[in-house]
Formats: C-alpha cells, structure tokens, sequence
C-alpha cells in the first residue's frame, strides 16, 4: 500500500479559487506514458435525494483493457455545487477510493476536464497534482473553448482553443458520434492526452476505463455494490471475475443513459 499526505480542502469557494490559482503553476504538461502497463478510470455519481457521492476507481490492463481491480467510497458532500469547482466536492472521494487500490495504476483517466477549465486545473488536473499521476480529462460536454471542424472518422481531432490558448481538443472516438473533449491533466501533453484516450477506447464514445467505471458506479449508487453488504457499503478494493461483470453492468435493453452534470 502507499502513503498518502492528508489534504486540506478549502470550506468557502473563494478559498477554492484561491488554490486553483496557486496550484495551476505546478501542472507539469507535457510528455507522459509511452506504453503504460496499467491505466484507471474514475467516476462519481450523486444520489440526489441525500448528500451522499459515490466515487468509483477501476483498473484495466493495457493495452488489452483487461479489468484488474475496483476500488470505492461513498462519502457525504462538504463542499457546495459551483460550476468550475467541482473538484472540491468530488476529488475527495475520487482521492479514497484511489488509496484502497492494491495497485494503483500508471495513468488515470477522469470523466471531467483537465487544463480545458477557467483557471486550468479542472478534476483530472487536481487529482493529478494531488497524487503525482499522470492524468487526463475525457469530458462529454464543453466547459470553455471553441474549436474547428470536425472529421466523421474516429480518430479525428480539432484543436480546444480558450483565450488564445490550445487547451485540448475534440476527438472522434466512434465514426459519426458526437466527439469527446480531451485535455491533458497532469505529466502528460495534448498528443500523448489524445494518442492514450483513443488507445483506451473499448468501441464506445468513452474510454473503456471511465466508461466501466461509469456502469460500476451506478450499480453502487442502486445499491449492488460489488462486495460488501448493505447500501451504505465502502467498498474495498477487489479481484472480481471480468465475464460476470461485464454482464452485469450491461445496459438494459431499451435503457435511457444517466443524465449527470457538466463535470469540472
């Protein structure tokens, strides 16, 4: 197991803003894994009727996309909904349930942004910081910028242009589907943020890392937590049988996708 140093988050936005602006200056951008041998995937959800989060960690092998290990929390939420500060209501739990890996992984990808934020430290940015990781943002919708045209093939790419800036870009990851927002986090660049996302892609619009996560923690919040009994469950980081939980987290037949917020 790691040791992680305790993290003091801000309680009043205007704190958290504050750090934003002193943490961006230490983002390392740039590079990144060539070839790693393990890649993570993270995702959250709320459960709207309380206060709780339920944050999600999976570990894939790579290149093949081999589930390896799962990790999760559910935490109560202490910071307050402001758009561009999502990640001190979420990184918390993301940064739990990372430390009850048994072994965390070489790159974690994040349903969020990275540098495509207003201050340029968006979740995937923070977390990165905070645990020294190289990291990416795969976000579904814009949080700021504007780009070009865009090819119908996968593998596609325009440059995210915000405030004169390339902050990421959108990338075709499916022919003829709506792109996915790429940015580099933390000790990784654009061409190497883009290059991994796509090598991450299991046939769908997001990586197989945070889409697996993504039916996981669905299934937490419902919950059927994978091991550990009852609904307010944490769970521990487990070896699970790949067959069974990929039935198992398929979508029903006929089934809406889950509505979520625009993620910071």
């Amino acid at each position: 197991m790691h040791s992680f140093q305790p993290v003091r988050w801000p309680r009043t936005p205007r704190a958290a803003i504050a750090l934003q602006k002193r943490l961006r200056p230490q983002l390392k951008l740039g590079g990144g894994p060539r070839a790693p041998k393990t890649v993570a995937g993270a995702d959250l959800s709320y459960d709207l009727e309380t206060d709780r989060l339920y944050a999600v960690v999976v570990v894939l092998s790579f290149p093949t996309l081999q589930l390896l290990e799962i990790a999760s929390v559910v935490r109560r939420v202490t910071f307050p909904y402001v758009p561009g500060l999502l990640s001190f209501r979420e990184a918390p739990a993301v940064l739990a349930a990372w430390r009850r890996l048994q072994s965390p992984a070489d790159l974690l990808l994040c349903d969020g942004q990275g540098i495509a934020h207003p201050r340029g430290i968006g979740l995937a940015s923070h977390i990165g910081l905070l645990l020294d990781v190289p990291t990416i943002g795969c976000a579904k919708s814009l949080l700021v910028g504007t780009h070009g045209p865009l090819g119908r093939r996968r593998g596609s790419t325009s440059p995210l242009r915000h405030e004169g800036r390339v902050v990421g870009a959108a990338v075709r990851t499916r022919t003829d589907v709506n792109p996915l927002y790429v940015s580099p986090g933390h000790k990784v660049g654009l061409a190497a943020a883009v290059r991994l996302a796509l090598a991450c892609g299991g046939g769908f619009r997001v990586p197989e890392p945070t889409r697996l996560a993504d039916r996981l923690v669905g299934r937490l919040r419902r919950g059927e937590p994978a091991s550990g009994t009852g609904k307010n469950a944490v769970l521990e980081s487990v070896r699970i049988d790949v067959p069974h939980f990929r039935s198992a987290i398929r979508p029903p037949h006929g089934a809406k996708p889950r509505m979520t917020p625009e993620r910071s």
